[in-house]
């Protein structure tokens, strides 16, 4: 095992915040694995990069020889996690998270070493808690402490509802790491207050407070708005390998680093030796070159990586794609549905005719059939194809 030293430099990579830092040092200095979780709750089938940053910070423990646990909350996805919510979020039926949960398995091994995971779902403890047990658990915080969080507060102040239901979300998320005893849990940083509440209830249940270590929520392919499917700023780790080398190569350069960081498992050494490069005049589309082909790989394989660069430059039939391909720039004050984009670029007439073409799965995104749903986000280029022979690279710039 690692000295203390080595691995608190690299727990501490690209997180946001070590609470209580001093606290994990002693339990370092231990020699015993930890026991480090990190929660889930299958609420879609697909993951993104986004989704991968505690993922990879979960590997990272293994690395450093530590106990991980991949908890699926498949208890707490029925309730919905209120962070960030302006709303209440409907909660999920058991059917469509078990059905998720199984799809998370498959996606998350290939970061994770399945011998060294502890796969867990925590309705195997929610679901033999009795009413008394619940009672007593909810007898653990005050409704006044609830409404410190940011995001209730926000609703209680402007009249929006907040569900009962909606409280117990951060007390059961607490409850996890007691029923697992765990050491250390991960989150992202808008779960902070979730995290916290796992150290007072381990309090409350006479066992030593958890440390945490939160991440930042990863930008999306903009560099600007949250990695979001439904932004269209998103690279999903299930995506073709051309598809996703095509996104990754195309991010702005000032966020390649914030990606080398969070995404890549190189040395922060090599990647510094990667900033001087390119300080010395390296063209810093081939250091992205680096963090895609290695993107890729981790999904897809070495040589499906090796092959990326053809794929995406021509993952249309053989042909398809004219010698001359035309770079348009289209000005957007923030990202656009792909039917104005099509239409600002001159790819179509008019904006029915940009629907039409939709509608008959005859819009093409870097050679995958997109429908009215896809969001071209700010900052990328894409290369679209409307019909049979109207082609474009198209780069959505801000205005």
């Amino acid at each position: 095992m690692k000295s203390v030293e080595e691995q608190l430099a690299l727990i501490k990579r690209g997180a946001e915040e070590v609470l209580v830092e001093s606290e994990l040092v002693e339990r370092l200095k231990r020699g015993q694995p930890l026991r480090i979780k990190a929660g889930f709750d299958p609420t879609a089938p697909d993951l993104h990069l986004g989704h991968t940053v505690l993922i990879n910070k979960l590997r990272q423990f293994q690395d450093l020889g530590h106990q991980v646990i991949f908890l699926i909350g498949d208890f707490t996805g029925m309730i919905g996690d209120p962070s960030g919510k302006s709303a209440t979020r409907p909660p999920l039926t058991r059917e469509q998270v078990l059905d998720n949960a199984e799809t998370y398995k498959q996606q998350v091994f290939k970061i994770l070493d399945p011998a060294k995971t502890e796969v867990a779902f925590n309705s195997t403890w929610m679901d033999k808690l009795s009413p008394a047990d619940f009672i007593r658990l909810a007898s653990q915080y005050t409704v006044a402490r609830m409404l410190e969080r940011d995001d209730f507060d926000k609703r209680y102040t402007t009249n929006q509802p907040i569900a009962i239901h909606e409280f117990l979300y951060p007390l059961v998320q607490g409850y996890d790491s007691v029923a697992l005893k765990c050491d250390v849990e991960l989150g992202g940083t808008d779960q902070k207050f979730n995290l916290l509440m796992g150290r007072e209830l381990q309090r409350a249940y006479g066992q030593e407070a958890q440390n945490i270590v939160t991440m930042p929520l990863l930008e999306g392919l903009d560099g600007v708005k949250k990695m979001s499917k439904s932004l269209g700023n998103y690279v999903g780790i299930q995506e073709a390998p051309g598809v996703m080398y095509s996104k990754l190569v195309s991010i702005p350069d000032t966020l390649m680093w914030r990606y080398f960081e969070l995404l890549s498992f190189r040395s922060m050494e090599e990647i510094e030796q990667f900033r001087a490069d390119v300080a010395n005049g390296a063209n810093p589309r081939d250091i992205k070159i680096k963090l895609a082909e290695e993107i890729v790989a981790r999904f897809h394989g070495e040589e499906a990586a090796t092959n990326a660069h053809r794929a995406a430059g021509n993952r249309m039939k053989e042909g398809e794609l004219p010698e001359n391909l035309p770079d348009i720039e289209v000005a957007a004050a923030e990202g656009l549905p792909i039917a104005a984009v099509l239409n600002r670029a001159g790819l179509v007439k008019n904006s029915a005719m940009a629907r039409d073409l939709l509608n008959g799965g005859a819009v093409k995104v870097d050679g995958v059939v997109v429908d009215r749903d896809f969001m071209f986000a700010l900052g990328v280029t894409h290369v679209c194809q409307a019909g049979k022979k109207a082609f474009a690279r198209i780069t959505l710039k801000a205005e």
